[in-house]
């Protein structure tokens, strides 16, 4: 038994979720902790700082992330360090590029900005994007090699450095948002400067970096960026066009409660998806189409069906989830707005029913090489997602049709993906259902085996 339980806590997808679990406890607590913190108007702040810095990111690493986890996957140790050169070239480039933008956007707007609310990410993104990219090199590199052991610690160092500050600053200290970017930029410096001394960020190899593992990295990151900003756009649009509505900066606020709880029907997803996305690029490389339809199946069914449960009890304890993570304030209809957050919860978790499908289109596209569609895919998705924000927020003033476009934007995507994915693998679609019965019949067999064995 106990070496069964060794064998299960070193198996890739445990330590992955486990992983985004640890992360996800500190994300919601430390959520909970800043929506008690400060004012609605003072909060929609910190949500722009931070959902602005996460689209940023996804133009700086998508460039290379998808495409480095993709070739790391299948290659000789020698062009192995070429291409992780690449990495960090290109994500060196992109960083000082993406700050020197945003530094001239600053000087040259600084009162449309300071209005709109975006003065701390102007401000202060550019040096938090110099300070975290070796932290950010590191990861993509473990994903690579699966090392889900390093990410959980290299997260938790940053997320849980975090945390901490946060508790302190809650009971004792009420820092200012100022002086809480100021002690983000103090973790992430923290960080990278492990992974650095550890030698996991792999910036050292950036000399070994040639114009062809540069081009072949490009080649494929073109079309990932597109996509990675894509996806985060189908989540940050919606905040963007909010807060530049007459809803104003509360709205913010209260929206970002239940896309805040998205992300708990996300973590066994991204968590799958990290284990995913290596196994199918591996298997495509070396031809194997029929394991990489296999594994396709596999985890699409087996995530599917477990969606159903999270999503059904994201419906039920929606009130639950808004009190603990926003407090009493965030309850009922608001005053000001006249919205429910509760009820946009209850619209997300249905939401979520459509995810582990869609992420799997997704990553199955990339893995087969076939970026351009996917990018072509999730370009769908955020026209709609726009338009369908656009309308929601401008002509009919309600938060709750912003959600429900989610829902549609989502069901486009997976169509679109289907349609590309069967030409080049010949989709069953029932396979994804059976395979996902199969999964947990073979772990309830695993199981009962083990009992039996134990008994004896």
């Amino acid at each position: 038994m106990k070496k069964t339980f060794i064998k299960i806590v070193k198996e890739d997808n445990f330590l992955s979720l486990i992983g985004n679990l640890t992360i996800a406890f500190f994300g919601f607590a430390g959520f909970a902790l800043l929506t008690r913190s400060f004012s609605l108007d003072i909060f929609g702040q910190w949500v722009l700082f931070i959902s602005s810095g996460a689209f940023i990111e996804m133009f700086r690493f998508g460039i290379t992330n998808t495409a480095i986890i993709r070739y790391l996957a299948g290659v000789e140790l020698n062009d192995r360090l070429k291409y992780i050169g690449s990495n960090g070239l290109i994500g060196l480039v992109a960083t000082v590029f993406v700050s020197l933008a945003l530094i001239a956007c600053h000087f040259a707007f600084t009162e449309s900005i300071k209005h709109a609310g975006y003065e701390l990410f102007f401000s202060w993104y550019p040096l938090l994007a110099l300070i975290n990219l070796p932290y950010n090199t590191a990861l993509v590199i473990m994903q690579a090699d699966q090392k889900f052991g390093k990410i959980l610690f290299v997260k938790t160092l940053n997320s849980g450095g975090f945390f901490l500050v946060l508790i302190v600053n809650y009971f004792f200290l009420q820092m200012t948002l100022l002086q809480l970017v100021f002690a983000m930029l103090v973790i992430n410096a923290i960080t990278s400067a492990v992974c650095i001394i550890a030698g996991w960020d792999g910036l050292r190899h950036i000399r070994k970096a040639t114009r062809q593992t540069n081009k072949v990295l490009l080649d494929f990151g073109k079309y990932t960026t597109f996509t990675l900003i894509g996806t985060n756009l189908l989540r940050s649009a919606d905040t963007l066009i909010i807060s530049l509505s007459p809803l104003g900066t509360a709205a913010v606020a209260l929206y970002s409660i239940p896309m805040k709880l998205t992300e708990l029907q996300q973590i066994p997803l991204r968590s799958f998806v990290a284990t995913a996305f290596p196994k199918m690029s591996k298997a495509s490389i070396q031809g194997k189409l029929n394991e990489v339809k296999e594994i396709f199946y596999t985890y699409s069914g087996a995530m599917s069906y477990l969606f159903v449960f999270i999503s059904l009890f994201t419906f039920l304890f929606a009130d639950f989830f808004v009190l603990v993570l926003g407090g009493r304030q965030y309850l009922g209809v608001d005053p000001i707005t006249g919205f429910n957050t509760a009820n946009i919860v209850r619209i997300f978790s249905l939401y979520g029913l459509l995810l582990p499908i869609d992420r799997m289109t997704g990553i199955g596209l990339d893995s087969i090489n076939r970026p351009n569609v996917n990018a072509l895919k999730v370009l769908y998705m955020v026209i709609f997602n726009v338009v369908g924000d656009l309308v929601a927020i401008f002509i009919f003033k309600s938060l709750a049709l912003v959600a429900v476009g989610s829902i549609i934007f989502t069901i486009i995507g997976i169509w679109v993906g289907f349609i590309y994915l069967d030409r080049e693998l010949s989709i069953n679609y029932l396979s994804i259902f059976t395979k996902g019965i199969d999964f947990y019949k073979s772990m309830y067999q695993k199981l009962m085996n083990q009992m039996v064995r134990k008994a004896g």
